[in-house]
């Protein structure tokens, strides 16, 4: 028979003392990919893979943190991870690693099932999605969204000058938020794509292209307007105290990008 495992006679060498005075601001682990469900807004559990940061705040007196209680953490949450227990998850960490603040930041790809305007067939659609939770020195949580929604954007000047068409490109909408209660990653992703000249689809039919090119058509805008068409609409939600927009269009007829971003700082927890 093999011994039986103890770790009573192992030391404990992270927990040694060090002389050298200096606090670590964050030390943890990066880059784990572990598998998770995501809870939407309709109730409904998705199953991706996300890739998790943790780390915490390490004393000047202590020589290191305990490393296998992070993948601990990750490996005990058999519910679904959604904006609404976060907190909770970030909690344990820091009171496992005896911590006195810590942050996690988990992202992965979010899916929603779409309907093509005419035709009506469903695809689903993918956007990246970061969850960012801190607990500060103050006990305080304080959590971050980011989701980045793909569009179509299409220029008002081409538009104007052009007696045949005008040029439309692909575009990225960011959105960083924080917010005084949980917001779901569908209401983000709807506020984006309702300010773009058109949003994306999978799947489409011939008719759904032809909606799809004359509503772009009929919606110019250039990267300033997306930029502060996304901010207006935040700003107009009580939910969210604080965001960052940043909008950038590939564009079509040019080899650079065009970029905009709005900040605000509703309140200085951001």
């Amino acid at each position: 028979m093999g011994a039986q495992y103890t770790d009573l006679a192992v030391p404990d060498v992270q927990g040694y003392a060090d002389a050298r005075q200096i606090a670590i601001n964050k030390v943890g682990i990066k880059d784990i990919r572990h598998p998770v469900r995501i809870l939407d807004r309709n109730g409904c559990v998705q199953h991706t893979v996300a890739t998790f940061n943790m780390n915490v705040a390490l004393p000047h007196h202590f020589k290191g943190t305990h490393m296998s209680r992070f993948i601990e953490i990750l490996n005990r949450q058999t519910e679904e991870i959604s904006v609404q227990n976060f907190e909770e998850m970030l909690r344990e960490m820091v009171k496992r690693l005896e911590a006195e603040s810590g942050h996690i930041e988990m992202n992965f790809r979010y899916f929603l099932l779409k309907s093509a305007p005419v035709s009506g067939v469903t695809s689903l659609l993918d956007y990246e999605v970061s969850l960012m939770g801190e607990i500060n020195s103050t006990g305080q949580f304080i959590q971050k969204m980011k989701v980045i929604v793909p569009v179509t954007s299409l220029c008002p000047c081409s538009k104007k000058i052009s007696e045949r068409g005008a040029h439309n490109q692909r575009s990225t909408i960011t959105m960083l938020v924080s917010s005084s209660e949980p917001i779901w990653i569908d209401d983000l992703v709807r506020i984006a794509e309702d300010q773009a000249s058109c949003e994306l689809y999978s799947l489409l039919k011939r008719p759904d292209e032809k909606f799809v090119t004359e509503k772009a058509y009929d919606n110019p805008k250039f990267v300033e307007d997306i930029v502060r068409d996304v901010a207006q609409a935040l700003a107009t939600d009580c939910r969210i105290t604080t965001y960052v927009v940043e909008v950038e269009n590939f564009e079509s007829i040019h080899n650079h990008s065009a970029y905009a971003q709005i900040t605000s700082t509703k309140n200085r927890n951001f």
